[in-house]
């Protein structure tokens, strides 16, 4: 006789199955995590920028869409010019070897990124004397989402330099006379392991392909695993499949050799995430799951590559950052894997692991997965939290 769970016990999972997908759906609503971007150049003892603030951020911040219909206008935008000016440059501070650098914007315009519109404040900073070392300090949006990330590029005469700011890291320095690649390659690695791990498409696509890893097929039905040896050989096939596709479409659309719209990327990725979890309801590719990890891990690849194809870096540095965030991805994969296995090869042959973990969970990446797809193929909102 197979032991039943108290009816209090299936009222809270159902609960936390329902919390648990409207937290999903909530965070992965927008295509791609708050990103803004900085362009800076030196003239002697002027910094010339160009910052780049997503319209969807400036709305969540100051308030753009001023008849509330839920698109924002060139109208709107322009007409809140100054408020844009004042609460960007609150949060932005330039200095030069140790004297302020007054900020003054010039110019304000729209630019198309990746996942949308973004409002681009061209400015001059106005240092006391030639630029020999030049410190930034950014505060923007930390207060409202902790997870945005400043992406930097500086332009001297002897090359181009990448930083991130975060809100661990809200001060940068650059010295246009020295560029450290080094540097340059673990900003974009820290970078690369945060995307992952807050990348919940990324994740539960992931997820879904680990979780039979512990068990084994039985016809139309999973048994639990004999040999973790057998479970880990199975998570390396499908990792290093998953690496090699989308390192090889990362590198392809950060180059711009080639690249696809936003809008059918992100479809496609929530796409795989339905089909990879159905595959552990209604198993029909069971010792070859690396396949599916290598055709999707194409796809996911576009995706990663939006963080940096935005920045516009020229090749030289370009290369840098794309070795570093890449490793970053995969640390970021790997350290997943190695807390996972372990665990979920321990409880294989449990209820908790089978019912809940393995079937209940495959069911909510499925009911997560679709809500995406709906919302990023037809630009809809189904959850609005």
């Amino acid at each position: 006789m197979k032991a039943s769970l108290p009816r209090s016990m299936h009222r809270l999972v159902r609960f936390f199955m329902v919390l648990f997908l409207c937290f999903l759906t909530a965070q992965a609503h927008a295509d791609k995590f708050s990103d803004s971007y900085l362009g800076l150049r030196i003239e002697a003892a002027t910094v010339h920028g160009q910052w780049d603030i997503a319209l969807r951020d400036l709305d969540v911040a100051i308030g753009l869409d001023m008849n509330g219909n839920g698109e924002i206008t060139w109208n709107e935008v322009r007409s809140r010019h100054p408020d844009i000016s004042q609460y960007a440059l609150s949060r932005l501070a330039i200095s030069s070897n140790d004297k302020p650098c007054p900020v003054q914007v010039t110019t304000q315009q729209i630019e198309r990124h990746s996942d949308g519109a973004y409002a681009a404040l061209n400015f001059d900073a106005l240092c006391p004397d030639i630029v020999q070392r030049l410190e930034v300090r950014y505060n923007l949006l930390f207060d409202i989402d902790p997870q945005h990330k400043g992406l930097v590029k500086f332009n001297s005469a002897n090359g181009t330099s990448t930083a991130v700011f975060d809100p661990e890291h809200r001060t940068q320095s650059f010295m246009p006379d020295q560029t450290s690649r080094v540097e340059q390659a673990m900003q974009f690695l820290k970078t690369g392991i945060w995307h992952i791990w807050i990348g919940f498409d990324h994740l539960l696509f992931l997820f879904s392909l680990l979780l039979p890893a512990v068990l084994a097929p039985s016809g139309t039905h999973w048994r639990p695993g004999e040999s973790l040896k057998d479970a880990a050989v199975d998570v390396l096939k499908i990792v290093t499949a998953f690496t090699i596709a989308h390192s090889l479409t990362l590198t392809l659309s950060t180059l711009q050799l080639v690249t696809l719209p936003a809008r059918w990327v992100e479809s496609a990725i929530a796409a795989s995430v339905i089909v990879a979890a159905l595959n552990n309801l209604y198993p029909l590719v069971q010792g070859r799951r690396w396949v599916v990890a290598f055709l999707f891990g194409l796809i996911h690849g576009f995706g990663f590559a939006s963080v940096l194809a935005d920045l516009g870096l020229p090749a030289s540095s370009l290369a840098v950052a794309l070795l570093g965030f890449n490793m970053g991805v995969e640390i970021g994969q790997m350290a997943i894997v190695a807390a996972f296995l372990p665990i979920a090869y321990a409880l294989r042959q449990t209820w908790f692991y089978r019912r809940l973990v393995f079937t209940a969970g495959s069911t909510m990446i499925v009911a997560v997965g679709t809500v995406w797809l709906i919302q990023r193929a037809f630009d809809l909102s189904l959850i609005d939290i």
